[in-house]
């Protein structure tokens, strides 16, 4: 009798130790639900999953569950793919689940997480969380890392040369290199603290959202294939997208540009064009600077070119005509000041100053961004009249017509031959002079006579030069 009690207690002994060391303690009473719902337990709810139900479990997803505390994952040894992203989450340890290759667990509240061991891991969503560190070193084969949201104030991605993915956007980053990342296609680092950000090795990039940074330069001659570019509110001055021939959608606005090139080719094809809200911005370089620009904004933008040297032109100067006299005294300019020098160099004139010496003078007027200036030239004739000996009849401002100056008003007539004797005109008076041309054809460079009568019958011949 004494042996049969106890063959009976060893054998019951046995079976609740079997018992116990097959089943998975889930204290969490909303994943054990989740894994009931999932058909890999059964109810009522006992803390306690059966291990072999789930030891070779390869994908689990159980998002949006309300989960506090995942103990128990540790022997869902078999993982490949693991989904607990949204929920209560605080801390999460899967130093027991290794192969994991497929990793979310975005919009929780997991202020650490360690994936060392995790070497085949591929994709990592960690988006929305409390992380102030993510050590991705030792997973050569990430390809995809959306980690924003979160506190992060490193990020070294030196050791994932296969990534293809990377958002960090709202973090505290304030530096990062992807020299290694050279497949990188897609590439969000907006709202962080950078004030670098060095593509020029990403080739393959299509896609770039840097906005909300401390920008103030950004090279993209060899992002050949973007076709998206979101950098705006940084203090970018200058941007050159000319070699981005795929370029599709920009929006560059609340940015410093002094110069924005968006002349690419591929104008024609734009669905988004947004460099509203740079105050300095006065010209837009692009393929046609009469082409169909109501989609860009500002809508009301009208200072298209085709080259950047023409900004410049969009500076507003005055024009003054040339002076032969006397004396000149300086007008009150709208637009510009005047200098002796170009390029607002040598001493400057103000308005009312008498000028009584021949001489070039500069009219130039300078914005943040950019200047133009004009010119005119002062000749001082002191005697009764001034015959020029030679003007060049090219639109330029400059000397365009051949005129007699009469300071004295003794002057009758004057008359313009050709070499052979021909009269080409007839000039009245303190008339405005010939521009060069002959019955609506413009005559050749060449010497050219004149013959000037005076009131008092003196007669004055000689010749002067028309330079084309």
């Amino acid at each position: 009798m004494v042996n049969k009690t106890c063959f009976f207690l060893v054998i019951t002994f046995s079976l609740i130790s079997f018992n116990t060391t097959s089943q998975t303690f889930v204290p969490d009473d909303n994943f054990e639900q989740a894994l009931i719902d999932l058909g890999y337990d059964s109810g009522p709810l006992d803390d306690f999953v059966p291990t072999n139900n789930i030891n070779a479990i390869t994908n689990l997803d159980i998002a949006g569950k309300n989960i506090t505390v995942l103990t128990g994952i540790e022997d869902f040894t078999a993982l490949l793919t693991l989904d607990c992203s949204n929920n209560l989450l605080t801390a999460l340890n899967l130093n027991q689940n290794t192969r994991l290759t497929e990793l979310y667990f975005f919009d929780n509240q997991i202020v650490s997480i360690d994936i060392t061991l995790h070497t085949s891991l591929k994709i990592l969503w960690c988006y929305n969380n409390l992380l102030n560190n993510l050590n991705i070193t030792q997973n050569p084969d990430l390809i995809s890392l959306v980690c924003g949201n979160n506190s992060l104030t490193d990020l070294n991605t030196l050791n994932n040369p296969n990534l293809n993915v990377l958002v960090c956007t709202e973090n505290q980053l304030t530096t990062l290199n992807t020299s290694n990342n050279l497949t990188l296609s897609r590439y969000e680092c907006g709202k962080n603290l950078l004030s670098n950000l060095d593509v020029s090795t990403n080739t393959n990039l299509s896609y770039l959202s840097c906005e909300q940074n401390q920008l103030t330069s950004l090279n993209l001659n060899t992002n050949k294939r973007l076709s998206v570019l979101l950098c705006n509110n940084n203090q970018l001055k200058d941007l050159d997208l000319s070699q981005n021939s795929n370029l599709t959608d920009l929006n560059c606005s609340n940015n410093q540009l002094c110069r924005l090139n968006v002349k690419n080719g591929n104008n024609s094809n734009v669905s988004l064009m947004n460099f509203n809200l740079n105050p300095d911005l006065n010209c837009v370089v692009v393929d046609n600077s009469n082409g169909n620009h109501t989609i860009w904004e500002p809508t009301s933008f009208t200072n298209y070119t085709n080259t950047i040297d023409a900004c410049s032109n969009f500076v507003l100067v005055d024009y003054l005509d040339d002076f032969v006299g006397i004396s000149y005294t300086l007008p009150i300019l709208t637009n510009g000041n005047y200098f002796t020098q170009s390029g607002g160099n040598g001493t400057m004139l103000i308005a009312g100053n008498k000028i009584t010496t021949s001489q070039n003078i500069y009219i130039y007027n300078e914005t943040i961004c950019d200047s133009n200036e004009s010119s005119f030239n002062i000749f001082i004739a002191n005697g009764d009249y001034y015959i020029p000996k030679y003007f060049t009849p090219n639109n330029d401002g400059s000397h365009d017509v051949w005129k007699v100056i009469d300071n004295t008003n003794s002057i009758s007539n004057i008359m313009i031959y050709n070499r052979n004797g021909k009269l080409l005109k007839y000039l009245s008076p303190n008339s405005e002079g010939w521009n060069g041309i002959f019955n609506g054809e413009f005559l050749k460079s060449d010497d050219y006579w004149y013959v000037i009568n005076f009131k008092t019958g003196k007669v004055l011949k000689g010749h002067f030069t028309l330079k084309r």
